[in-house]
């Protein structure tokens, strides 16, 4: 992967900035933390200038782009858009689970459409006792015939209030030791579903965050996604791609903040010197701007060693790629707020929000203290293996 400093000359860059320009992604993003909703023109015409799934198969509606120029896109996405709508192009590499393993009728009716803008796919996975730890799932999905009969809650739920269906992972008893983990495609709107909106967030609120009941809840086995007690199996493999390609939207959306603040400093003069010349503001932009690079090129190499004969080896580097890449994220745009005073703490600037909405990195999609963990139990298993590190 090239690096980003300066910016590499791909055409899939000069295709972002188009649409980011047409579509005024990064108003559009301010306005987003102002008044949360869901965006649903972006959404749609981001499906429609084909950057929503860039890394899945055509045959069901994606680019099949290399995870590299997928990170790059991503990384522009952020730069221009913020968190928003870099993660919205991520949404169907969300919800692969359902393009992979769900039935032919499952994916005509609701992944191309997700593909295309024109439908939202959540995912239901953490609950009121169960973040980190898959394996506690506690709601339940037993089956009945030809049907399942879906009981619980499901928490901290992105869409909320306006996914159309969601991937909801649940328990059936008796598939497993305790039963095995699942997943089903459940439409929002059917009878015993239950949404609650959330008290808000810190950032990213466009996300409309909150909580879904499932009391007898009845969908018919069709709507399994793949074998009954497989789905842990399965999201294992997304979510390495997932942490990889996170990694590249807080990149790039750090990477903004340091160039408006490298410009900033140059500019503005204190103590009859420019801030650029104050070595305690210039060293820790130094300092940010190597480990911004540092960590676009570690996650580059991360997500080269996806698809490789070693799933364990790249779990475990796109796990510290994220983890490597929410801390150098967050604080650079810590000095972006710093260095630009009083109006960096203020919302006439974008880093009080970029910073709120990158901080959600540490927890979501795995959180930095499991992700570390990964890594740890990966060079400490190989040691065994093999006597070196």
């Amino acid at each position: 992967m090239s690096s980003l400093w300066p910016l590499p000359d791909d055409p899939i860059v000069a295709e972002v900035s188009s649409a980011a320009r047409r579509l005024d992604l990064g108003r559009r993003y301010r306005e987003l933390d102002r008044r949360p909703e869901f965006p649903y023109p972006e959404f749609k015409a981001l499906g429609a200038a084909g950057l929503l799934g860039l890394s899945l198969p055509a045959e069901v509606g994606g680019r099949h782009l290399p995870l590299h120029r997928v990170a790059v896109a991503l990384f522009r996405l952020g730069y221009l858009g913020g968190t928003a709508f870099a993660k919205l192009a991520l949404q169907p590499e969300f919800a692969s689970v359902l393009a992979e393993h769900g039935s032919p009728a499952l994916v005509d009716a609701w992944f191309r459409p997700l593909v295309r803008g024109e439908r939202l796919v959540g995912n239901q996975i953490t609950e009121p006792g169960a973040g980190s730890d898959v394996g506690a799932i506690a709601l339940e999905a037993r089956r009945s015939g030809d049907e399942y009969v879906l009981n619980g809650t499901k928490s901290e739920v992105a869409f909320a209030e306006d996914a159309g269906a969601a991937l909801v992972y649940g328990r059936v008893p008796g598939v497993a030791p305790g039963g095995g983990i699942t997943a089903f495609l459940v439409e929002q709107d059917r009878p015993g579903v239950r949404r609650v909106a959330g008290g808000g967030d810190l950032g990213e609120r466009w996300q409309r965050r909150g909580r879904v009941e499932y009391e007898d809840v009845r969908v018919t086995a069709s709507a399994r996604i793949g074998e009954e007690g497989s789905a842990f199996r399965y999201v294992r493999g997304e979510l390495a791609r997932e942490r990889g390609l996170l990694a590249a939207i807080y990149l790039g959306v750090a990477r903004a903040s340091w160039d408006e603040t490298v410009a900033y400093v140059g500019e503005r003069a204190a103590f009859g010197r420019p801030l650029s010349d104050q070595p305690s503001v210039a060293i820790p932009l130094v300092d940010d701007g190597a480990a911004l690079e540092s960590a676009w090129l570690f996650c580059g190499q991360a997500l080269d060693r996806l698809g490789t004969d070693d799933p364990a080896d790249a779990a475990a580097r796109t796990a510290m790629a994220k983890a490597m890449a929410v801390d150098a994220a967050l604080r650079t745009i810590d000095h972006a707020i710093q260095f630009h005073g009083g109006r960096g703490y203020s919302q006439a600037l974008p880093h009080e929000q970029r910073w709120r909405d990158v901080r959600s990195g540490r927890i979501a999609h795995g959180p930095s203290e499991v992700l570390r963990g990964i890594a740890a139990r990966r060079i400490w298993s190989r040691r065994a293996a093999t006597g070196n590190p």
